[in-house]
C-alpha cells in the first residue's frame, strides 16, 4: 500500500503503517551516521542535551557525496543500519520515532521499536542519485568537522522508502522470507 506521510511523525500515522507499505515522506528529517551517533551517545552519558531534538523525528543513516551544481546534496543512499544498533534503543527511548537505513536490525532495536511505537524504514541501497532528487535542502546543523558524517537537517518531498519494521514488530525481512519459502 502506498502511503504519504509528514515528518516529524505523528502517532496516528505510525499506527497506520504496516510492514511492507511503500511510504513517501515529506517534511524535515535528520541525517546522522556512526561518528555522529557516537558523539550524541557521549553527550547523553555526560547528561548533556543532544544537538537535535529527536522527539517525533526521523534519522536517516546516510553520508552524502558532495553536491553537484544547483543541487542541495549529492548522492544520498542509505548506510547499513546495524552500525547504529548500539545507539538506537537509547534514542528511541528519548522519543525518536523513525529511522531510515538499509539492512537488518538487532533484537534490542526491534524491542525498542515495539516498546516505543516507532518504525524502521528502508531506502533502496544503490539508488542514492535517485533518492537525492527527493531532497529539497540540506543544512549541516552539528559536527561540521565530521564532513559527510555531520548531522544534517533535510527538507524532503515524497522521499521513497519501505516500512521494514512496524510499531507492532512485524518485520518485512522475516515475513518476506517465509512467504518466499512457502511458494
Amino acid at each position: 500500500m502506498d502511503r504519504y506521510i509528514e515528518a516529524p511523525l505523528k502517532k496516528e500515522d505510525i499506527d497506520t503503517l504496516h510492514s511492507g507499505d511503500y511510504v513517501y515522506i515529506s517534511g524535515t528529517i535528520y541525517v546522522a551516521r556512526d561518528a555522529a551517533h557516537k558523539r550524541m551517545d557521549e553527550l547523553l552519558k555526560q547528561g548533556k542535551e543532544l544537538p537535535i531534538d529527536v522527539k517525533d523525528n526521523i534519522i536517516y543513516y546516510m553520508g552524502p557525496s558532495p553536491a553537484r551544481a544547483n543541487r542541495p546534496i549529492g548522492s544520498a543512499g542509505p548506510t547499513t543500519a546495524s552500525r547504529m544498533d548500539k545507539y538506537a534503543p537509547k534514542l528511541l527511548d528519548l522519543g525518536l520515532k523513525g529511522m531510515i537505513g538499509k539492512g537488518k536490525r538487532s533484537k534490542e532495536v526491534c524491542d525498542a521499536i515495539v516498546r516505543n511505537g516507532c518504525v524502521y524504514f528502508a531506502a533502496v541501497g544503490g539508488a542514492g542519485a535517485i533518492l537525492s532528487k527527493a531532497i529539497l535542502s540540506s543544512e549541516v546543523i552539528a559536527y561540521d568537522d565530521l564532513g559527510a558524517e555531520a548531522i544534517r537537517q533535510l527538507k524532503v518531498e515524497n522521499f521513497p522508502c519501505i516500512v521494514i519494521i512496524d510499531k507492532d514488530g512485524n518485520n518485512l525481512y522475516e515475513t518476506a522470507i517465509k512467504e518466499y519459502c512457502e511458494e
